[in-house]
């Protein structure tokens, strides 16, 4: 199954992770300085449970957010 929430649709992202190294401007250094940039992805907080869905019982993956907010009913 893909990573993606069955109700909102949310999934994957990608972003960056940035290595800096230096003393900052404020503390009396030179300043930051980037020096290696890698790519991640950010990943969606699946819960995979029990819903009712026109009656029925079935198992879909659902993001935390949509189990908070009440947009399904648990079986």
């Amino acid at each position: 199954m893909s990573k993606i929430c069955y109700i909102c649709g949310k999934g994957i992202h990608a972003g960056s992770v940035i290595t800096r190294h230096g003393l900052p401007k404020a503390k009396g250094g030179i300043g930051l300085h980037i020096t290696g940039i890698s790519r991640r992805t950010f990943l969606p907080n699946l819960q995979k449970i029990k819903i009712i869905e026109d009656g029925t019982i079935s198992t879909r993956k659902v993001c935390s957010r949509c189990i908070k907010s009440g947009k399904i009913v648990k079986a």
